[in-house]
C-alpha cells in the first residue's frame, strides 16, 4: 500500500518484515561485537584489528553520507504519485474542490519565481534639460523616462524666451548609467541636457530650501555667499568693494541696481555698494535663479550689518579666563591696538607683506561680507587674538593672529578648531592656510586638527590644506541620529 493510499484512508500500516530485519541486524551486531572483543582481548593482533575496525567504520559512515546526499534529494518517481513536502499558503478556491476547501501553492514554487540576483541600489540624479514650449512635450519626456523605470521625484520649470528649462530630481535603477538617461531625454526632444549625481539633501523641495537659506542670511550677514552657493550649486562667488577698478585707467566696476545676467555670469549690487559676481561656467543661469539670488541679496541689504551675539568664556591652563566671540568692523580700533602690541615678526608671518600695511587689511577682514571672524578677548576687554574664515571664491581660507605675550597657550589651536567647525557647518570641502615654512606654531595647529593635510611650498611660502570630509561625515551622522531620535540639537 502506498503512502498516498494510507494518507487517503487515514490509518497506519505496520511493516512486520521491516521489524524482523531490524531485529536480525541487532543480533548480528551483538555477535560481531562479541567476536571483536574476544579477539582484541585475547589475540596477539588485537590493536591492529581494532584499528582496522575503526577504519572500516569510518569508511562505512562516509559511504552512507554520500549515498544519503545523492539519493535523499532525488525527485519522486511517477509511479508513486507522491510530491515533496512543502509549506503551503492559501491562494483561493478551486473549481474542482468544494466551496469549504481551498487551493494551495507551495513556497518552493514561489521561490522559483524570485530572481537570485540582487538588484543594485537606486541612484539619485539631478538633471536639467531644455524642451519645447508646446503642449505634450513634457509628457513625451516623462514617458521615455518611465519606460526605463526612472522615477521623477521633483520637477521645477524655468521659462525662457524660447523653450523651457526643466530641472528634475530623478531616482533611477542602479544599473542605468547617466549616458543612457541623457540618450532617453534626447530621443524625447530634450536638448542641452546636464546631469550629475544627487544625494539625500536634494530631496528638500525648492521653496523649503530657499526659506531655510533666507533664515540663515537673516541671522548672519556672513551667510550670504554661502546661501548663494547652496542655492545655485557649484559656482564661484567673489565680492568686490565699490572702489576696486576693473583695470588700469578704467572706471570702477558697477552694475545696475537690478543686477545683470549674462549667460553663465551673474552680477548683483552688493549691500555695501560693491559688486557680487557669481560664475558657473558649466551651466547657464536661468531668469528664475537670477530672481532668487537677487531676492537674497535684497534681504541682506535691508537687514544691514549683523552678526550673532554669542560668546564663550574659556580658562587657559595657567588659570587666565578669556572670551571667544564673533567680531566685525566695530572691533577695528581694538584690532589696530593689538597690531601695535605685536612684534614685526608676528605681523610679517600673518600678512606676508610690509608691516606698515597690516592696518589696511582690517576693514576687509572684519567685514561679515567676506567671511567670519573670531576674537579672543581678555577679562579687561583687550583683544589678544583674531581668527578669520574667509570666503575666497569657491575656496575657504583660515588665518590666525595671536599677540606675542599670549602665544604658546593654546589660543591659536582653540581658534582654528572653531573656525574649522564653522567651515564644516557651511558645507566647505576644505580649508587652507597661507603661512611661512618657519611658522611652526601654525603648522602644529593645523596638524592638531587630525585631518588629511596637503603641503605646498613655493619660495618660502607654505600653503597647508585640510580636507574636511571626515568632519563632514561626522556632522551629517550626528544630524541623522538627532532627526531619527526626534531630539533637539544642543
Amino acid at each position: 500500500m502506498s503512502d498516498v493510499t494510507r494518507a487517503k484512508h487515514g490509518r497506519p500500516v505496520h511493516h512486520w518484515r521491516r521489524d524482523l530485519v531490524e531485529l536480525a541486524a541487532l543480533f548480528t551486531a551483538v555477535a560481531v561485537a562479541d567476536v571483536v572483543a574476544n579477539l582484541v582481548g585475547h589475540g596477539p593482533g588485537g590493536p591492529v584489528l581494532l584499528a582496522i575496525s575503526a577504519l572500516a567504520l569510518i569508511a562505512t559512515a562516509g559511504f552512507h553520507t554520500w549515498w544519503s546526499r545523492r539519493h535523499g534529494h532525488a525527485p519522486p518517481t511517477s509511479d508513486t504519485g507522491a510530491r515533496p513536502a512543502a509549506t503551503v499558503r492559501r491562494t483561493g478556491p478551486s473549481e474542482s474542490e468544494p466551496p469549504s476547501e481551498s487551493r494551495y501553492e507551495s513556497e518552493s514554487e514561489q521561490s522559483a519565481a524570485t530572481p537570485d540576483a540582487v538588484a543594485e541600489p537606486a541612484a539619485l540624479w539631478r538633471m536639467r534639460t531644455t524642451v519645447q514650449d508646446a503642449p505634450g512635450s513634457l509628457a513625451v519626456l516623462c514617458t521615455a523616462l518611465a519606460g526605463r523605470q526612472v522615477d521623477i521625484l521633483s520637477l521645477q520649470t524655468h521659462p525662457l524666451a524660447e523653450g523651457t528649462v526643466d530641472e528634475f530630481l530623478l531616482r533611477a535603477p542602479g544599473e542605468v548609467p547617466a549616458s543612457e538617461i541623457t540618450r532617453l531625454v534626447a530621443s524625447a526632444g530634450g536638448s542641452s541636457t546636464w546631469i550629475e549625481r544627487a544625494d539625500a539633501h536634494d530631496l528638500v523641495d525648492a521653496p523649503t530650501r530657499v526659506l531655510g537659506l533666507a533664515t540663515r542670511t537673516a541671522l548672519d550677514a556672513a551667510e550670504l555667499p554661502l546661501a548663494l552657493r547652496q542655492l545655485l550649486g557649484r559656482c564661484t562667488i567673489r565680492s568686490l568693494p565699490a572702489n576696486v577698478v576693473a583695470g588700469k585707467g578704467r572706471e570702477p566696476e558697477s552694475v545696475p541696481v537690478e543686477g545683470s545676467l549674462e549667460d553663465t555670469v551673474m552680477r548683483l549690487r552688493a549691500p555695501e555698494g560693491g559688486v557680487i559676481t557669481v560664475e558657473r561656467p558649466y551651466l547657464p543661469f536661468t531668469p528664475t535663479e537670477f530672481a532668487r539670488a537677487r531676492a537674497l541679496v535684497e534681504l541682506d541689504a535691508r537687514l544691514g550689518p549683523r552678526i550673532p551675539r554669542s560668546q564663550d568664556v574659556l580658562t587657559l591652563p595657567e588659570g587666565n579666563a578669556i572670551t571667544v566671540r564673533r567680531a566685525d568692523t566695530g572691533d577695528v580700533d581694538a584690532a589696530r591696538e593689538m597690531h601695535e602690541r605685536c612684534s614685526a615678526r608676528t605681523l610679517g608671518m600673518r600678512y606676508h607683506g610690509p608691516v606698515g600695511d597690516a592696518d589696511r587689511y582690517l576693514n576687509h577682514l572684519l567685514s561679515p561680507r567676506y567671511g567670519r571672524t573670531l576674537a579672543v578677548q581678555t577679562a579687561s576687554g583687550r583683544i589678544v587674538g583674531l581668527g578669520h574664515l574667509l570666503w575666497d571664491g569657491d575656496e575657504t581660507e583660515v588665518a590666525l593672529l595671536v599677540e606675542d605675550d599670549w602665544q604658546r597657550r593654546g589660543i591659536g589651536s582653540e581658534l582654528l578648531g572653531r573656525l574649522v567647525g564653522m567651515a564644516v557647518e557651511a558645507g566647505c570641502e576644505s580649508v587652507y592656510a597661507v603661512t611661512q615654512a618657519s611658522n611652526t606654531g601654525m603648522v602644529a595647529a593645523m596638524r592638531g586638527l587630525e585631518l588629511p593635510l596637503d603641503y605646498q611650498i613655493e619660495e618660502g611660502t607654505l600653503v597647508v590644506t585640510a580636507r574636511l570630509g571626515a568632519r563632514k561625515a561626522e556632522a551629517e551622522g550626528a544630524v541623522e541620529i538627532t532627526e531619527f531620535g526626534k531630539a533637539e540639537a544642543p
